[in-house]
């Protein structure tokens, strides 16, 4: 099967990662496995000046190319690699590697059985969490109930930062997006904007295949879990709304 991969990595005051080689080990993975790859790293308006040193590394990069967004949170980066993309499919990886780039050998075979989505999962069997503290497993757990209780059934981790899309039906799926359209933000936000992406390829009928993977806890202080975790709940809710309303016919 002809594989050509982009590899979307949405970036946000990265210094630290940026400085512990984390683009590295994307780049020698890639190299390793001559799969026909492009690599987009899109800057969501950073501030503590690690945009530049991550720009001027990736300008020296062959086949990896770099954006400057202005702050909108996650889902407006990830929106605009996926319009730049030029590859058959299209891998979201975050960019402190919590989830190894290595990992994306468990979610091809499924590439391979013809489905169009193939998302990491941290919940079901076979799955591997690591360093994570214990609230913040309670939390998503919570929050995983919440979400197969109102939108996306029979998904138990939709939040995981490692998807792979068909490009064509990623590019489809971020233009029907009603709650997590392009905005201003003021704080670092990740959102629950992979809820809505899979509720809407739900509706639609795509086959989403969910495969367990190993994932690492990465502590930040870029995000407030307690703040982002009320708004997340409350878009959650939106989009149920949204639908009912009509919104997503």
């Amino acid at each position: 099967m002809n594989f050509d991969l982009t590899v979307i990595i949405p970036a946000y005051n990265e210094m630290e990662n940026f400085q512990a080689g984390k683009l590295n080990q994307i780049t020698g993975y890639l190299t390793q496995k001559k799969l026909p790859w492009e690599i987009i790293v899109i800057d969501d308006g950073s501030t503590d000046g690690s945009n530049l040193l991550i720009k001027n590394w990736v300008l020296k990069q062959p086949g990896w190319r770099f954006i400057q967004n202005h702050h909108q949170g996650k889902a407006a980066t990830i929106q605009t690699g996926i319009s730049l993309a030029k590859n058959k499919f299209t891998l979201f990886t975050d960019f402190d590697q919590a989830t190894p780039i290595s990992e994306v050998e468990k979610l091809l075979p499924f590439i391979k059985k013809n489905y169009p989505i193939v998302i990491g999962s941290r919940e079901i069997k076979g799955a591997l969490r690591q360093k994570e503290p214990s609230y913040r497993h309670l939390m998503g757990k919570v929050f995983n109930f919440l979400v197969q209780l109102v939108a996306v059934r029979g998904i138990h981790d939709t939040q995981c930062g490692f998807k792979i899309f068909n490009t064509r039906i990623a590019q489809q799926l971020f233009r029907s997006l009603k709650v997590y359209r392009p905005k201003p933000e003021k704080y670092a936000f990740t959102g629950a904007f992979d809820v809505e992406l899979l509720f809407i390829a739900n509706k639609q009928r795509i086959k989403i295949a969910e495969v367990p993977i190993s994932w690492s806890h990465e502590a930040t202080t870029r995000v407030n879990p307690w703040r982002d975790s009320v708004r997340m709940f409350w878009h959650v809710l939106k989009i149920r709304l949204t639908d009912l309303a009509g919104g997503y016919n």
